[in-house]
C-alpha cells in the first residue's frame, strides 16, 4: 500500500525495527485551534470558559485531551506514515494525558518502535507496538503518552 503522499514508500515493515525513534516535530498550540476543536468536539468549561477555568484547578483554559491527542496523530501523518508502507492500526493500548495542554505551549512529538512480528490478522503486513509522547518544550513536562499498534506492508512475505 503506498503511503498518503502517493509516492513510493520508503519505509517497510522490514526497514522498521524495535529501539528506532522518529522525531516528529514542534508544534506550537494556537488559542484558535484549540478553542475550535472544544467548540465542536469537547465543549466542557475548562476547555472554553476563561473566566471559570482561572477559578479552575489548572488556571486557565486547557485543550481537551482529544485535541492532544490529534495534534500527535498529524505529526506521526507527517512525519512517519507519509513515508511508510503504512495500513491501517489495530488499536490503541494506552493513552494518557499527564499534564495540562495551554494556548501557546510548544510540544515535540516523538515515537518508538517497541516490538515488531507479522501480523496473524493479515498476511502480507508486519504489526508494530509503538511508543509516542508529546512533550512541552518550555518545562519538559510529557502531555501525552501513547501506547499503539500500526501494520506495515512487508516487500514480500517472509517468516521472522
Amino acid at each position: 500500500m503506498p503511503p498518503l503522499s502517493g509516492s513510493e514508500p520508503l519505509w517497510f515493515y522490514e526497514d522498521l525495527h524495535p529501539g528506532r525513534v522518529f522525531d516528529l516535530g514542534v508544534v506550537e498550540v494556537t488559542e484558535t485551534d484549540m478553542l475550535a476543536f472544544a467548540e465542536r468536539f469537547d465543549p466542557q468549561w475548562y476547555h472554553l470558559d476563561p473566566e471559570l477555568s482561572a477559578k479552575g484547578p489548572f488556571g486557565a483554559v486547557t485543550a481537551s485531551g482529544w485535541f492532544t491527542a490529534s495534534v500527535f496523530m498529524r505529526a506521526y501523518v507527517d512525519n512517519v506514515l507519509v513515508h511508510a508502507a503504512a495500513d491501517a492500526s489495530p488499536g490503541v493500548e494506552e493513552l494518557r494525558w499527564p499534564a495540562p495542554v495551554y494556548a501557546g505551549d510548544h510540544l515535540a512529538g516523538q515515537v518508538e518502535i517497541l516490538d515488531r512480528r507479522p501480523s496473524e490478522a493479515r498476511p502480507g503486513l508486519g504489526t508494530l507496538t509503538l511508543a509516542g509522547t508529546l512533550t512541552n518544550t518550555a518545562t519538559g513536562r510529557q502531555v501525552l503518552r501513547t501506547r499503539f499498534r500500526g501494520w506495515f506492508a512487508m516487500r514480500e512475505e517472509t517468516p521472522e
